[in-house]
C-alpha cells in the first residue's frame, strides 16, 4: 500500500504543476471578464490544454492522497473550465432558440418510424369507421362523442349540415368550439403520451378511435354529398392537429417499446431513457395543438372557401413535413457536446 505523501513529494508536485494552474486560471478570469472573443488564438487554443492538465493533476492528487485544500482547488478549477469551455451558458432566448431549431425537429425525426406506424394506423381507423357507419348509421354515435357531434349526425338534412360546415355562428360561439376542440385535441394527445408506458396498448387504442372517429365523420357527410366540403373543414386545421396527435402517440409507443423490450437495462431506466428523448418532441406538440386550436376556431370558422381551407390545410402540411425532416441547423451547443466528449475521453 502506498504510504501519506511526503512534504518533498507534495511540494514537488506543485511546483511542477503549478504554472500550467495558474495559466489556466489566468485565462479563465479574462474569459469570465471580457469574453472568449478578447484572446488570442494561441490562448484560446491553449485552453482545452490547461483544462486537460489540470484534470490530470486532480486525478493524480486524488490517488496520492494529496492535502485536501490542494484538491479542493483543483476541483474548483476544473469546475470552472468545465463550464467555460463546455457548459449551457445561453440565456432563455438561446434555450427557446435552440429548441425550436434544434431540439425539436431532431426528436421528431428520431420518431420517423413510430409516427409512420401511427399515421397509418390512425389511416386504418378512418377506414373502419368510414366502413361500420356505412354499413350502420348508428355506429356513428359509437365512435362520436355527444358535445363533438354538436347534433350532426346521420339524421341531420343535409342543407343542415351544410349550414354548419360554412356558418361560423358568430363569435361567442367561435371561441367556445375552439377552446372546446382544443381542450378536448390535448387530452387525446397527452392520454397517448402518457400510456405509451403500458406496452403501448392503450397508445395503439385511442390511436385506432381517433381514426375511427374522424372516418365516421367524414361518411356522414359524404353519405349527404358533402364530402369534399367536410374534407375541407377537417383539413384546414387537420393537418396540424392531426400531426401533433400522430407525434404524441409516436413518442408514447417509443416509451412503451423500451418497457416492453429493455434489452440490458432496467424497465424503469428503458422507460427513463426513452422519455428522455420524446420529452421535446412532447413539448412541441402543445406548440402544434396551439396552431390547430387557431385554424379550428379562427381561420376554419372564417374562411368559407373550401378551395381555400385545402389550401391553407395544404401549406400548413408542407410547412411542418419541411420543419421537422428537412431542416438541418447545427447549433454551438451540439458542438459543444461533441468537444466535451472527447473532452472527457482524453
Amino acid at each position: 500500500m502506498r504510504g501519506a505523501p511526503t512534504i518533498q513529494s507534495a511540494a514537488a508536485f506543485r511546483a511542477e504543476r503549478e504554472a500550467d494552474w495558474e495559466a489556466f486560471e489566468e485565462l479563465l478570469i479574462r474569459v469570465e471578464k471580457r469574453g472568449p472573443r478578447r484572446l488570442t488564438e494561441d490562448e484560446l487554443l491553449q485552453l482545452p490544454r490547461l483544462y486537460r492538465a489540470t484534470l490530470s493533476s486532480l486525478s493524480l492528487a486524488r490517488a496520492i492522497s494529496l492535502d485536501q485544500a490542494l484538491i479542493a482547488h483543483l476541483e474548483a478549477l476544473s469546475l470552472r473550465g468545465y463550464y467555460r469551455l463546455y457548459g449551457n451558458r445561453a440565456g432563455l432566448g438561446g434555450r427557446v432558440a435552440r429548441f425550436f431549431l434544434t431540439n425539436w425537429p431532431a426528436a421528431v425525426r428520431a420518431l420517423w418510424r413510430e409516427t409512420l406506424a401511427m399515421a397509418l394506423l390512425m389511416l386504418l381507423g378512418a377506414i373502419i369507421g368510414w366502413g361500420l357507419v356505412a354499413s350502420d348509421p348508428s355506429w356513428f354515435a359509437a365512435f362520436v362523442p355527444p358535445d363533438l357531434a354538436s347534433g350532426r349526425g346521420p339524421e341531420m338534412p343535409a342543407e343542415e349540415m351544410r349550414r354548419m360546415l360554412f356558418d361560423g355562428g358568430g363569435g361567442q360561439m367561435l371561441t367556445g368550439f375552439a377552446v372546446m376542440l382544443f381542450v378536448h385535441n390535448s387530452q387525446v394527445a397527452v392520454l397517448c403520451f402518457a400510456l405509451g408506458f403500458a406496452f403501448c396498448l392503450p397508445t395503439l387504442l385511442l390511436t385506432l378511435y381517433h381514426g375511427c372517429m374522424i372516418g365516421a365523420f367524414l361518411q356522414v357527410y359524404a353519405a349527404k354529398g358533402l364530402g369534399m366540403e367536410m374534407g375541407g373543414w377537417l383539413f384546414i386545421h387537420g393537418t396540424t392537429e392531426l400531426f401533433a396527435i400522430v407525434i404524441a402517440a409516436a413518442a408514447g409507443v417509443r416509451i412503451g417499446t423500451a418497457v416492453a423490450f429493455p434489452g440490458d437495462r432496467s424497465r424503469i431506466d428503458a422507460a427513463a431513457e426513452a422519455g428522455r428523448s420524446a420529452a421535446a418532441a412532447m413539448l412541441g406538440v402543445v406548440v402544434m395543438l396551439l396552431f390547430a386550436g387557431l385554424l379550428e376556431g379562427i381561420g376554419r370558422q372564417t374562411i368559407n372557401v373550401t378551395a381555400a381551407r385545402y389550401a391553407i390545410g395544404g401549406f400548413m402540411l408542407t410547412g411542418w413535413c419541411s420543419y421537422f425532416y428537412l431542416l438541418r441547423v447545427r447549433s454551438h451547443y451540439h458542438e459543444g457536446q461533441d468537444h466535451e466528449g472527447r473532452g472527457d475521453g482524453a
